[in-house]
């Protein structure tokens, strides 16, 4: 029997709603179970209209991606879960193979690469992933960066309730904060190499239009993480 995943789109007055929907609902694996959350929109709900028979709907008040994700993952019924931004879009064959891969290697945690799309859905850059040689410089790039598109991962359930959730006090570095709480909890970070998300960029985007806020965050949580992360990379082989 195939496990169920469970895609949790958050939703915050998207236009591009249906089109991410669309591309959970057309996926080849066929146990999946997509909740879509409600994060305070005051505008474009009617976009969900057409798709409501097909998913979890689940509305909260506005309080950012981390509690939308958290509330969505914490309702799951899946034995994997995954993340896909409103604005994004999965191939085809995205959750049948990451399943696939990480079935094979009895993996708690995966992420892929991804191509980058534009206003439009034409991809602007193939591949867009930055490529590590081993685990270890994967680790040791996050002294510098968020190395993990989050709309490419998928993991256990069980992992991001021990390990625990998003973080909602951290509105716009919440993702990386969880990569490196799994990190340090000594979870092997998979990496499929397979383009399986479609990443768009576009002006409406947060990381667009909260940049000044964004860097600050994450600075600070690098400089938290840091000293935890060297430690790491010291008891690593390599």
């Amino acid at each position: 029997m195939l496990p169920l995943v469970t895609v949790v789109i958050p939703f915050y007055n998207c236009p591009y709603i249906p089109q991410a929907i669309q591309s959970v609902l057309d996926q080849s694996y066929p146990s999946i179970e997509l909740i879509v959350v409600d994060d305070g929109s005051t505008t474009n709900q009617h976009l969900l209209d057409p798709y409501r028979h097909r998913i979890v709907y689940l509305s909260k008040a506005n309080g950012g991606t981390a509690s939308a994700l958290n509330y969505g993952m914490q309702c799951a019924s899946g034995r994997y879960v995954a993340w896909l931004s409103s604005d994004d879009l999965f191939t085809r064959d995205k959750v049948l193979n990451q399943v696939s891969y990480m079935l094979e290697k009895n993996a708690q945690f995966s992420f892929t690469d991804f191509h980058t799309i534009n206003e439009t859905g034409q991809i602007t850059q193939m591949w867009s992933m930055v490529k590590f040689p081993t685990e270890k410089a994967f680790i040791a790039s996050m002294l510098d960066f968020c190395p993990v598109n989050g709309c490419t991962v998928m993991m256990l359930r069980d992992l991001i309730q021990n390990v625990g959730w998003f973080n909602p006090g951290l509105p716009y570095a919440h993702d990386y904060d969880l990569w490196a709480r799994i990190a340090l909890n000594d979870v092997g970070m998979h990496y499929l190499n397979e383009p399986l998300t479609l990443y768009r960029r576009h002006a409406g985007m947060g990381t667009v239009q909260h940049l000044s806020r964004i860097m600050p965050e994450f600075e600070s949580l690098k400089a938290y993480y840091a000293p935890m992360l060297r430690t790491k990379l010291a008891r690593m082989p390599g």
